[in-house]
């Protein structure tokens, strides 16, 4: 099933006003050619959003961080070459998509994201997964390491077997309440998220409120449930893709040793690591932006 609608642009009337990623409180690109509909893949509907791009340009699948809507990284995709192709989707029970009827399991999702290609009409692309997001990347590069060109891992780690966070910020994660409520969100931005959060909390409130679309509140209990015992970190060897890791010196979710340890164990890896925190690649687009446009341009093996 297939309905159009308005694009991420239009889903809010708020815009974060700070962070490189928006000029003006505006889009810096037209997004007219972004679509938004409602797919049925392997018996889930998933709400879409797909920016056309070049045709022959290969695309980049995006994949969102733990109880976000597809909007969050509107600033990253605005700044991306309007040639290349860009599609996001909601996780089940997430944003804008119908809530899951059972829970699922990343082993599981790999399947989802070829389905959505195969239904686009891509049989492969770059993807990138942020957080949550990152250990699907992983997740389907290791399944299905035919349907992805290259990988692009930010902010994200392993799983169960990682550095961790303390464990009061392990504790916040556990509540989906900073999807939920504005003032909290700002509240507890800068423990939280770090980098540019701490210095200006409410472009963490607003890159979570303003932009983004909230779903019922177990879509993101689902979606913690689905990394129950998952580890990418005994496969990390077997990683194909050109892969590109990025993360923040000061991510207090995700701690940068993290990204050390993956860089030491997926072969050719390059690693980046910048000044800022969790929520950097929405805050500060056009800094990483760049780094990820050279990575996915690059021809031949990483």
């Amino acid at each position: 099933m297939t309905v159009d609608g308005p694009g991420p642009e239009q889903a809010g009337k708020g815009r974060p006003r700070a962070g490189r990623g928006w000029i003006g409180g505006r889009s810096r690109k037209v997004a007219a050619s972004q679509r938004m509909r409602i797919l049925s893949v392997g018996g889930r509907s998933l709400r879409v959003s797909v920016r056309e791009g070049t045709p022959g340009h290969p695309p980049l699948l995006l994949c969102n961080g733990i109880g976000v809507s597809l909007e969050l990284l509107q600033p990253f995709v605005d700044v991306l070459d309007p040639r290349r192709p860009v599609i996001r989707f909601d996780m089940p029970g997430v944003g804008g998509s119908p809530a899951a009827v059972l829970p699922y399991h990343l082993v599981t999702l790999p399947s989802l994201l070829a389905g959505l290609l195969d239904q686009l009409g891509y049989e492969q692309a770059d993807v990138l997964g942020i957080s949550w997001g990152g250990a699907l990347a992983q997740q389907f590069a290791l399944s299905r390491p035919d349907r992805v060109r290259r990988l692009v891992l930010v902010s994200t780690a392993p799983g169960v077997i990682m550095v961790p966070a303390s464990p009061s910020v392990l504790l916040r994660m556990l509540s989906p309440r900073r999807h939920r409520d504005p003032e909290y969100a700002a509240r507890v931005a800068g423990e939280l998220y770090g980098g540019s959060a701490r210095e200006n909390p409410i472009v963490a409130r607003d890159l979570l409120h303003a932009t983004t679309r909230l779903g019922p509140a177990w879509g993101y209990y689902y979606q913690l449930l689905a990394t129950a015992g998952w580890t990418s970190l005994p496969f990390l060897s077997r990683l194909r893709p050109p892969t590109l890791i990025l993360a923040g010196d000061d991510d207090p979710i995700i701690p940068v040793a993290n990204a050390r340890l993956m860089h030491r164990l997926i072969p050719g890896s390059d690693l980046h690591i910048y000044h800022g925190g969790h929520l950097e690649l929405a805050a500060e687009a056009e800094r990483l932006g760049a780094v990820v446009e050279t990575f996915l341009d690059q021809e031949g093996e990483s």
